[in-house]
């Protein structure tokens, strides 16, 4: 394999001796002057042909020991799960955990809670994030809270590729579309539906739709720090209560403020990706 261009010390671009290109994950690997050719194939950790280039643009936002860490996770996961992982699951984990350091470090009083229901349903994802969860802790030096664990399960539930769609998954997923389009008119902007922002948002979403369904409570969540987003980000805040009052008016579940502050975390993140802040600021 012959190693074309650095993208940082463990991530390069290569070319392999089929002349394909791909993006070669490995701990040290960006280090050398390139291009040079790399004979210790045992170097490499993990592979990726035809990288979406929204996957090639994470690997400039998220921090190189983030996504080290991540591949140490998903080879753990991949070892200990039957079915199929699928491989962005490496991305979208490291930005989970790059997501998870900055909630902890800014909104120190919102709590995401363990779910019960999700360790019932997928006790093998459960405790492969129990582990995960020990890995990032002593890794990065913090205390995360113990349900992140739900929150990394669900990674691995979300990224099964074994998994067949059921008639209510599919229901789910269209209401996900409709949250979606009330998104777009309320906010004035257009989706792209293929854009990794939007799909880890869809997660989130698919998530939320979950717990309400199960009945759990699923935040404890804080008020001041729901006047701030709503202070801050007036249109978020109703877009948010707007995708409340669809869920209200379809499924006849009331939402409280703890819903609402977990809606508008991860609406206004999908904002600010997609150019949102800008926007509201040319105004």
């Amino acid at each position: 394999m012959k190693v074309i261009k650095k993208i940082n010390n463990n991530v390069a671009a290569c070319v392999d001796d089929n002349g394909k290109d791909l993006i070669a994950f490995g701990r040290g690997i960006g280090f050398p002057r390139t291009p040079y050719q790399l004979n210790d194939l045992s170097k490499i950790d993990m592979t990726f042909y035809k990288l979406d280039p929204h996957f090639q643009i994470l690997l400039d936002e998220i921090p190189e020991d983030l996504m080290l860490l991540s591949v140490e996770i998903v080879q753990k996961a991949q070892k200990k799960l039957a079915g199929r992982l699928s491989p962005t699951l490496v991305f979208s984990l490291a930005d989970h955990i790059q997501f998870a350091v900055k909630r902890l470090k800014e909104f120190k009083e919102m709590k995401i809670l363990f779910s019960q229901d999700i360790a019932q349903l997928y006790p093998k994802e459960t405790k492969l994030a129990e582990e995960a969860l020990s890995i990032i802790n002593a890794s990065l030096n913090l205390t995360l809270p113990h349900s992140e664990v739900t929150n990394i399960a669900m990674h691995f539930i979300n990224s099964r590729t074994d998994v067949t769609i059921d008639e209510e998954a599919q229901a789910v997923e269209e209401r996900i579309e409709i949250i979606t389009q009330l998104i777009e008119q309320q906010l004035n902007i257009v989706i792209d539906r293929d854009e990794f922002n939007y799909q880890r948002f869809q997660a989130h979403i698919r998530y939320y739709l979950k717990r309400l369904s199960s009945g759990e409570t699923f935040i404890d969540g804080n008020k001041a720090i729901l006047q701030h987003l709503r202070a801050a980000q007036p249109a978020v805040y109703q877009a948010a209560v707007a995708i409340m009052d669809y869920i209200r008016q379809t499924q006849d579940i009331v939402q409280s403020d703890d819903e609402l502050l977990y809606l508008m975390v991860h609406l206004n993140r999908l904002y600010e990706k997609s150019g949102g802040r800008a926007a509201a600021n040319h105004d």
